[in-house]
């Protein structure tokens, strides 16, 4: 079974807006996709909820819901477990 999320965490991040936003999201943690929007360059709200939806199915995310606002936040056991390399 890890295999198989282990080849879901990099088919994700192997897609550049997902591996930004993973970054962005290391270095800082509880953000919306409002947030996120800002920081990223022509990325729609609607393409990042997909990419957000991908990095949360794969493991490397949680969500959580405050009022109307879903904020997100890395998974840092998963990240430790297979992308260590990523967060030097």
């Amino acid at each position: 079974m890890e295999a198989k999320q282990a080849v879901k965490v990099h088919k994700a991040l192997g897609e550049p807006t997902r591996y930004k936003i993973f970054e962005i999201l290391i270095k800082e943690s509880n953000l919306c996709p409002a947030e996120l929007e800002n920081r990223l360059e022509s990325v729609a709200l609607s393409t990042l909820s997909h990419h957000l939806k991908q990095l949360t199915d794969c493991g490397l995310l949680d969500s959580k819901k405050k009022g109307t606002f879903v904020y997100f936040t890395v998974n840092w056991e998963n990240a430790k477990k297979f992308v260590p390399y990523l967060l030097d």
